[in-house]
C-alpha cells in the first residue's frame, strides 16, 4: 500500500521540478532575444513557496506557487517570460529599496506601470502581449501629464526637447496629482498586477540588502553599457529600456556632497577624540585618581561650509516654487552639524538683468525667518555678469572674504561672464528646463530631477513652511 504523505511528497517534487524547468525555460528565452541581460538574468535564483499565491522577488530569489506558475503557464509561456522580466525590472531598478517616504500603495502600483510600460515597448515577440484599451489610456495620460510638466518648464524657449521617461518616481508623483477615485486605482491595480510586493524593504537585513542593492547597480550599468554598444537595430528595439536605464544610470543630486566642495579648513572649538590615547588617558585616572596623563585637545581643524553665494534667476523662465524647494534643500543640509561651521555667512542673491536683494543670514534662525517671507523680486531678462560682479565686490570688500563658492540656481537661458572669478562657481539647473549650451568651460554643471526636488518628504525641517 503507498504512503499517502511519500505520495503526496513525490507528487510536490515533480511540481517542483516542473516549475524550475518552465522558469529556466524563461531565462532562456528572454536572455536569446535580449543578450544584455545575461548576467542579471543568472542573478536571480528561483524557490518553490507553497503558500504563495502568485510570484515574488526579494532582489535574490524568485518566490513562486508550483500551482500559480503551472496554471500562468497553461495560458501562455509569454506571460511566465514576462512575469520573469517584470520582477527582473524590479530588482534592475532597485524599486524595493527606493521607496523611502512615498505611500506603500501609490508606490507599488507606480513601479508595475513603469515596468510595464518598458516591457510595452520593447519589439520582442517574446514577452508581446497585445495592450488592453486601459493600459492604452493609462499610457497616454501619463505620457501627456509629464510632456506638459516639460513644456510648463521649457516656457521661454531655449530649452532641451527631451521626451518624457515613465519612471516609477515620475508615475508616483502624477499619479498623487490626478486625485483618482479608489475604483480607479483598483482597476488600475488589477490591470499593471504581476508580482507581489511583500518582499520589499527587508530591514531586518539592511546590511545584505545594501549589497544586493550596489550589485543590481551594478548590473544595471553593464546593462547600458552593453545596450549602448550593440547594434543599432537591437538599440532601437530596446529603446524604451535604454532611456529608462539612462535616467536611472544618471548619478544622483547630492547636496550636501556638493556642498562640500566650497568647505574650507578651520580650526573649531570641540573634543577631538583623535588626539590622545585612551590607554593612557584610563591608565593615568586609574593611578591618581582623578588625574588623566593626557586631557582630549579642544579644538581640532575640520573641513567645512563656512561663507558661500546662492544666487537666485527671478527671470519669469524660472518658477517660484522651485526656487523655495531649492532654497528648503539647502536649508536641511545647513541643517545637519557635519556640514557647516556653527557661525556661516550667506549671501542669498535674487538678480535677473540686476542684482535685486542681497539678504546675509548667519544662522539656521536667519534662514528659516528668511524662508518663511520669501518673495522674488525682479523679472526682466537674464544677466549673470551683474551677481558675479557684485560677489566679486563682496569679496574684495572683506565682507565675505572666506568665500569659496558661488551656486547660481537658473534655466541656463542668460549671458554669462567671459573670465572666470576667483572661486568656484556652479551653475544648478532643473532637468528638462535649461540650456547648457552656453556655459562656460570654467564652470560646474549640476542637473536636478525635478521629481526630486518637489517630492515632499516627511522628517524634513519645516516642510510646512511651504
Amino acid at each position: 500500500m503507498t504512503d499517502p504523505v511519500r505520495k503526496r511528497q513525490l507528487e510536490e517534487l515533480d511540481q517542483v521540478t516542473l516549475c524550475t524547468r518552465i522558469l529556466y525555460q524563461a531565462r532562456s528565452e528572454l536572455y536569446v532575444n535580449m543578450k544584455f541581460l545575461d548576467v542579471s538574468l543568472s542573478s536571480l535564483g528561483f524557490e518553490a513557496d507553497w503558500g504563495r499565491d502568485g510570484l515574488g522577488t526579494d532582489g535574490h530569489l524568485i518566490y513562486y506557487g508550483p500551482d500559480y506558475l503551472l496554471g500562468l503557464y497553461k495560458r501562455g509561456r509569454t506571460l511566465v517570460n514576462r512575469g520573469y522580466l517584470h520582477m527582473l525590472f524590479h530588482c534592475l531598478f532597485c524599486h524595493m529599496y527606493t521607496r523611502r517616504d512615498r505611500d506603500k500603495g501609490y508606490w507599488d502600483l507606480s513601479c508595475d506601470i513603469a515596468m510595464e510600460y518598458v516591457i510595452d515597448g520593447l519589439y520582442q515577440k517574446c514577452v508581446h502581449v497585445p495592450r488592453s484599451a486601459l493600459r492604452r489610456e493609462m499610457y497616454l495620460r501619463l505620457e501627456k501629464a509629464l510632456a506638459e510638466k516639460s513644456r510648463a518648464g521649457k516656457k521661454g524657449g531655449g530649452g532641451r526637447a527631451v521626451t518624457p521617461v515613465l519612471t516609477a518616481e515620475r508615475v508616483y508623483r502624477v499619479l498623487l496629482e490626478m486625485e483618482l477615485p479608489e475604483r480607479r486605482l483598483d482597476m488600475l491595480r488589477a490591470e499593471f498586477f504581476v508580482d507581489s510586493h511583500d518582499l520589499w524593504e527587508q530591514e531586518s537585513r539592511p546590511k545584505i540588502a545594501r549589497s544586493r542593492q550596489n550589485q543590481w547597480n551594478d548590473n544595471r550599468d553593464r546593462m547600458q553599457t552593453e545596450l549602448e554598444t550593440g547594434s543599432k537595430d537591437a538599440s532601437e528595439d530596446n529603446r524604451s529600456l535604454l532611456e529608462e536605464v539612462r535616467v536611472e544610470n544618471r548619478e544622483r543630486y547630492d547636496y550636501s556632497r556638493f556642498l562640500r566642495k566650497f568647505a574650507v579648513l578651520k580650526e573649531e572649538m570641540q573634543v577631538d577624540p583623535d588626539s590622545f590615547d585612551y590607554a593612557f588617558y584610563t591608565y593615568g585616572l586609574s593611578l591618581y585618581g582623578n588625574m588623566p596623563l593626557i586631557e582630549p585637545l579642544e579644538s581640532r581643524e575640520i573641513y567645512r561650509v563656512e561663507d558661500f553665494a546662492i544666487v537666485i534667476d527671478t527671470s519669469m523662465s524660472c518658477s517660484g516654487e522651485l526656487v523655495k524647494r531649492f532654497l528648503e534643500e539647502t536649508y536641511d543640509v545647513l541643517s545637519e552639524t557635519e556640514s557647516y561651521f556653527k557661525k556661516v555667512h550667506i549671501h542669498i542673491i535674487q538678480c535677473d538683468d540686476a542684482v535685486q536683494s542681497d539678504v546675509l543670514v548667519t544662522s539656521q534662525d536667519e534662514l528659516k525667518a528668511y524662508m518663511d517671507d520669501f518673495a522674488i523680486a525682479g523679472s526682466g531678462g537674464t544677466d549673470f555678469r551683474p551677481a558675479f560682479e557684485y560677489v566679486n565686490g563682496l569679496k574684495k570688500s572683506r565682507q565675505a572674504a572666506s568665500l569659496k563658492g558661488l551656486i547660481y540656481f537658473t534655466d541656463g537661458k542668460g549671458i554669462y561672464p567671459v573670465q572666470a572669478p576667483a572661486y568656484d562657481a556652479a551653475f544648478v539647473f532643473i532637468e528638462n528646463m535649461f540650456s547648457d549650451e552656453s556655459v562656460p568651460p570654467w564652470a560646474m554643471k549640476v542637473v536636478l530631477e525635478e521629481e526630486q526636488l518637489m517630492e515632499y518628504r516627511p522628517g524634513k525641517q519645516n516642510r510646512d513652511a511651504f
